[in-house]
């Protein structure tokens, strides 16, 4: 089998050690050396370059481009599995090359980049967000229209209220082909008629959606804003907190008693009111509520950060443009994480959240061939998107469409 050797650059081994001189050696999907005065039958020059893990995002929705209700509701159906092509190869193209769908993206849209019908990151997937009756997926508006995003085989209707109806859900999602499930444990900004402060189901409930996922094998992802339905998530042991808008110290602590990880998701709010400004049409109560909250959740964020939370990047994309995923880790170093701490938790973090830490996350001996080449230093996050000069997955080279591909 032919040795590909990255020779002459520095590495971030995804570890938070610093950066430094390193050879890396592939061979097929895998990385079997890391060191010095390594040999290979193929040499990739990249000297004056950074060598990085495949990042992760863990919360994005591939299928989903925008958040403009009136263009959605005019958009043909099979458009989004299009769209989700573009969204998966703009994700890729950054580096990112494992992502955690929050919802949306199905069975046929893994198997496709499964498959290598498509380019895009691996994934795991939730299919549809769980929710009650009146919660934040729950589509049901004033005008009687009951769904903006239909079912359809593949991807069920999620609304659910009592211990038996969230049983037989979490039964038909994993029947469906789910990897992890996702619950609304409180209302949200996108919908517009509950309230980011109030907590949805009941402890009852979220044992039961727990106890049924473990039994499969999957863990549980939270859409969680306020405090109270933070609190009953990490009670029932829910694995991830996806944005807490809302910590108090009581969340902070049981998270940390519990070893709950948050996924802070700091562009989506921004990302709405963005979209707002450039003309999408999005209710004004979803509007003020992204206005509202914007200052709590960064607040919440840094607190979780000084307290020692363990964090996961995810961005929320499709909220906000796919592509722009790592604008997400200059918001991290804004909060109070250090660059290389942001990194990490793009990384390695990351893949202990997804259950992938034994082959993903680190550049390692014997761990699959995800390689980034940065041109400059991975550290300035601004820019970084723009400075990604090559993406391996699986030891495959795969293109940038952004830019020239570097020789």
């Amino acid at each position: 089998m032919t040795r590909t050797l990255f020779a002459g650059g520095k590495l971030f081994d995804g570890t938070g050690a610093a950066a430094a001189d390193a050879d890396v050696v592939v061979e097929g999907d895998r990385i079997v050396e890391v060191g010095s005065g390594l040999d290979g039958d193929e040499h990739v020059d990249v000297s004056g370059k950074h060598l990085l893990p495949g990042m992760f995002d863990c919360h994005t929705h591939v299928i989903f481009s925008h958040v403009d209700y009136w263009r959605m509701l005019q958009t043909p159906f099979s458009l989004r599995f299009y769209e989700a092509m573009h969204n998966l190869r703009k994700t890729l193209e950054i580096g990112i090359t494992t992502i955690r769908d929050a919802g949306g993206a199905d069975l046929g849209i893994k198997t496709a980049v499964e498959d290598g019908l498509i380019d895009g990151p691996r994934m795991q997937i939730s299919i549809n967000m769980i929710s009650q009756t009146g919660g934040h997926n729950d589509e049901w508006m004033p005008s009687g229209v009951e769904r903006l995003f239909p079912d359809y085989p593949g991807s069920p209707h999620t609304i659910v209220d009592g211990p038996d109806e969230m049983r037989r859900k979490v039964r038909e999602l994993i029947r469906d082909g789910a990897d992890v499930l996702k619950v609304a444990v409180s209302g949200g900004v996108l919908s517009p008629r509950d309230n980011p402060r109030h907590a949805h189901f009941r402890m009852e409930e979220l044992e039961v959606l727990v106890t049924e996922a473990s039994a499969a094998g999957r863990w549980v992802m939270a859409h969680a804003q306020a405090a109270e339905g933070i609190k009953q998530g990490v009670r029932a042991g829910i694995r991830s907190i996806d944005h807490g808008l809302f910590l108090d110290d009581e969340a902070i602590s049981l998270m940390l008693e519990r070893g709950t990880y948050l996924v802070p998701t700091l562009v989506a709010p921004e990302g709405v009111i963005r979209a707002a400004e450039e003309g999408a049409q999005i209710p004004e109560a979803s509007l003020a509520k992204a206005k509202d909250v914007m200052g709590a959740h960064r607040e919440s964020f840094a607190r979780a950060v000084e307290a020692g939370v363990t964090i996961a990047m995810g961005t929320d994309s499709g909220v906000t443009p796919h592509g722009e995923n790592l604008r997400e880790l200059a918001l991290m170093v804004e909060g109070g994480m250090t660059p290389s701490a942001a990194m990490v938790a793009t990384t390695k973090t990351a893949a202990e959240l997804m259950g992938l830490d034994d082959e993903l996350g680190t550049v390692e001996a014997g761990k699959r061939a995800d390689l980034v080449v940065v041109d400059g230093d991975p550290f300035e996050f601004d820019k970084l998107a723009d400075r990604i000069e090559a993406v391996y997955k699986d030891g495959r080279r795969t293109p940038v469409w952004r830019a020239d591909p570097a020789p």
